[in-house]
């Protein structure tokens, strides 16, 4: 019998969602709360076009309809798929986070960078605004770091 050793687990995840590109911001808040889940701390730093998934327009549409197409389908059509096959939708992992204590945030050089502010974001998410400064900060030495 071969004894394997374990990898133990990280203390805390750590994303930078830097893709504007709606399967990789999906699949980030997918790890944000399956960490979460497992007590694992979560934080998700959204940066650069990512920061549209967070995005509400005048009428209440969500800002991640206008994220990048995955595999040619536009987001909307991607995310009625994964409904039909039983996959969690955007929204559904969005609200995941929320609900398990996912820690969002959005970073201010990159609001400025795509012309946005605070106001422009949902309302049902609590945002730190910070730089990438207060991203290290909020990071764990014994922790994971993933960029998407």
């Amino acid at each position: 019998m071969t004894s394997e050793k374990k990898t133990p687990r990280p203390n805390k995840l750590s994303v930078i969602v830097f893709s504007g590109a709606f399967d990789k911001v999906h699949y980030a808040l997918a790890m944000a709360s399956a960490a979460q889940a497992i007590n694992i701390p979560a934080t998700l730093f959204f940066t650069m076009n990512a920061i549209r998934a967070l995005q509400s327009d005048r009428n209440g549409n969500p800002g991640w309809h206008d994220l990048k197409p995955a595999d040619d389908l536009s987001p909307a059509h991607a995310d009625a798929q994964f409904a039909v096959r039983g996959v969690a939708t955007f929204d559904e992992l969005l609200n995941a986070c929320r609900d398990l204590g996912v820690k969002f945030m959005v970073c201010e050089m990159g609001l400025r960078a795509i012309e946005l502010s605070r106001d422009d974001l949902r309302e049902d998410l609590d945002f730190t605004e910070g730089g990438l400064v207060t991203f290290y900060q909020d990071a764990h030495k014994h922790g994971s770091m993933v960029f998407v």
